[in-house]
Order: C-alpha cells, then structure tokens, then sequence
C-alpha cells in the first residue's frame, strides 16, 4: 500500500474527480445545446463512460440543471447507482490505503 500512497495523493485524487466531474456537468450541457439546435449528438455511451470513470456527481448535477436525460430509465436509475457504488469503493480504498 505503500508504494500506492507515494503515486497515488489524496489531492491528486480530489483533482481527478473535481475535472471528471466538471466535464460531465460540460458534457451534459453540450448535449442538451446540440439536442435543442437538432445537431449531431454526444454519443449516450460516452456520457455513461463518464460517469463510469468518476463523473457521476456532475453529470447527475448537469442531468437535472438542464432537465436533459431526465426521462430515460438508465441515466434517472444508472447515473445514481453508478455514482453511489463509486463513493463506497473510493471511500473503502482511501481507507485501506491511508488510514490503515
């Protein structure tokens, strides 16, 4: 665990997920703009990727600021349960690796 924490800083961690979760918030505007002006369209894989990839705050918070994606079942259900399996698991391995 070691080795983890001298690569691995709790402020690099924060930075990670302060700009993955500002692109999906960008992402989900982006998207909604090109829905309304009837243009070519972010792909739904991508914003889910996003949030896969820790950005599950700011596009929930992009979801309901811009009322985009609100009526399908896998970003209303998915985007929550994605984000809260991500909290515990940050959560567990930021204890294991620096509190224990």
């Amino acid at each position: 665990m070691e080795i983890i924490k001298n690569y691995i800083s709790l402020q690099n961690i924060c930075i990670y997920l302060l700009l993955i979760n500002l692109l999906g918030f960008i992402i989900m505007y982006i998207d909604k703009r090109k829905a309304q002006k009837q243009k070519w369209r972010i792909p739904e894989k991508t914003l889910l990727y996003v949030t896969l990839l820790g950005g599950g705050i700011g596009s929930i918070i992009g979801m309901y600021t811009f009322r985009h994606k609100t009526q399908k079942v896998k970003f209303l259900f998915g985007f929550p349960i994605i984000t809260i399996i991500e909290i515990i698991f940050l959560a567990y391995f930021i204890w294991k690796v620096y509190f224990v």
